[in-house]
């Protein structure tokens, strides 16, 4: 009897399970079985990797029974990762390779008939999954070397076919393939800049305080008025993400299958934008057997953008209410429950009644415009943190504002500034924006004095508020106080975020 071992990863969402893979070799009916809870896709590895063994110049054991064993038997194993670790077991069960070069390495991506080795997706988690268990080596498709190497204390070989591997085991040496240039995504200087949004003040105001404390944003306007325009340059004031956090948006991405291959380290604030005919599924995430992350995960720690909101399905909009307080989303299938990080902010654009027309063309109905936009429930709506309507934009208003718009870059830098502020205060803790902290948190280690709260109080007891818009409020004036370099939140500053929360309600109360 021969036996010999090889290591791999087995993906969960986005959690990595070490994988031990035996190949046993022994006296019997030739053929080949696989146990250990494979799926479909590694079932049909038997005749993958027979004819990678093959067209590799390497005898297959014809002659022998052989046995794969996938532990823990417990664990489902899904999709062709598996193919260089099950066949280099083979092999080295065989005598082919040596044992002994086997150790902690793992070995990573799928064979083709011809022996060549195929890039996969979930590489990156994959490989922060084995180092945190001790593995330093690890071997990836050649086309996934760059995202291998992201990680610091990791040593990656990347491989082109399995005689590539093979010789790469038996002791051949190896030439180190450096890291390309392009492998970080650098900022994009043609990006678009909030100059280009002239005559909408209150419009930029909003954005650069959501974007400050990571808050949800709701924009209502007539068409043209600059809500997209407006949304799609929030990313361009984003500060960087940092390591921590660039290494989990990228692995996410990985998963999905998205990442691009010549920036395979997200660095910059993701932005999805998804169309109002997506699925739930496509949104929260789903697929058959393990749920893949949809875009509000894809969206984490950066921009989920849903223009047309309202037109979007109902239980689409609804279902992102739990993420939105909880920050992950959790996926039950009978294969097992997939867990995605979704900590982002939302941004929600609406025209006021569907035929989208201007206000003098418009011909709806008061009725027709309130059912229209109650398609927002209100819970999705209390989770909003900010507000507003914006008007039709008039020549005489662009003409007064030209010259006088704050740049991007003008813009990031006073976002940076109120983030390093309320990183300091929030030191550790789990939370690193305002928009992250819990309201009940919120209330009990950074209290805002009680004469500050007082319209907000008022608006509370008069059923203007909720108790949740209460917190929200709170942590709006944080952002406020972050953006102005104060210590503390003034009355000035809960009264500015009461104005972004509640828009027209906050005008007509004060003005009466």
């Amino acid at each position: 009897m021969a036996l010999a071992r090889t290591w791999s990863v087995a993906l969960v969402g986005i959690e990595g399970h070490l994988v031990e893979v035996e190949a046993d070799l022994a006296q019997g009916i030739p053929g080949l079985a696989i146990t250990g809870l494979p799926d479909a896709s590694l079932q049909e590895a038997r005749d993958r990797i027979r004819a990678a063994v093959a067209n590799s110049r390497q005898a297959w054991p014809t002659s022998k029974k052989v046995t794969i064993g996938l532990s823990p038997a417990s664990l489902p194993k899904r999709g062709s990762g598996f193919d260089i670790a099950l066949a280099v077991a083979v092999l080295a069960a065989d005598g082919v390779v040596p044992r002994a070069a086997l150790e902690e390495v793992l070995l990573l991506g799928e064979l083709g008939l011809d022996g060549s080795v195929r890039s996969i997706s979930g590489v990156l988690p994959a490989v922060l999954a084995g180092f945190a268990l001790g593995f330093s080596k690890v071997v990836v498709p050649l086309a996934n070397l760059a995202e291998a190497r992201l990680l610091p204390g990791v040593t990656a070989w990347g491989v082109s076919s399995l005689a590539n591997l093979v010789a790469l085991l038996q002791g051949d040496p190896v030439q180190e393939l450096p890291l390309p240039s392009s492998a970080v995504a650098t900022a994009d200087a043609h990006a678009p800049d909030f100059l280009d949004v002239a005559g909408q003040p209150v419009g930029r105001t909003a954005c650069e305080v959501a974007a400050a404390g990571g808050h949800n944003l709701l924009m209502t306007g007539p068409p043209g008025c600059g809500k997209t325009l407006l949304a799609e340059r929030m990313p361009g004031i984003l500060p960087a993400l940092t390591l921590e956090e660039s290494l989990q948006v990228t692995a996410i991405h990985s998963v999905a299958g998205v990442l691009p291959k010549d920036f395979p380290l997200v660095s910059r604030p993701p932005f999805e934008a998804p169309h109002h005919g997506s699925t739930a599924a496509s949104i929260i995430g789903g697929g058959s057997g393990i749920a893949r992350p949809g875009a509000a995960s894809l969206a984490h720690r950066g921009l989920l953008f849903l223009d047309e909101a309202p037109e979007f399905k109902a239980g689409v909009l609804d279902a992102l209410r739990q993420p939105l307080e909880s920050g992950v989303i959790s996926i039950r299938r009978v294969g097992g429950t997939a867990t995605y990080p979704a900590r982002f902010a939302l941004l929600l654009a609406a025209n006021p009644c569907p035929c989208a027309k201007s206000e003098s063309a418009c011909t709806c109905t008061p009725e027709r415009r309130r059912t229209y936009l109650a398609r927002l429930s209100g819970p999705l709506l209390d989770r909003m943190d900010i507000s507003i309507g914006l008007p039709a934009i008039t020549r005489s208003e662009v003409t007064a504002e030209r010259g006088l718009v704050d740049s991007s870059e003008l813009m990031a830098a006073r976002v940076a500034g109120a983030r390093e502020s309320a990183q300091l205060r929030l030191a550790g803790t789990p939370w690193r924006t305002n928009g992250d902290v819990p309201p009940t948190v919120l209330a009990q280690r950074w209290p805002i004095a009680r004469s500050a709260l007082v319209d907000a109080g008022r608006f509370l007891d008069d059923g203007m508020l909720t108790a949740r818009g209460y917190g929200r409020v709170q942590r709006l004036a944080w952002t406020m106080a972050d953006l102005d370099g104060r210590s503390s939140p003034s009355r000035g500053d809960v009264q500015l975020a009461l104005s972004l929360r509640l828009g027209d309600l906050w005008t007509r109360r004060m003005s009466a």
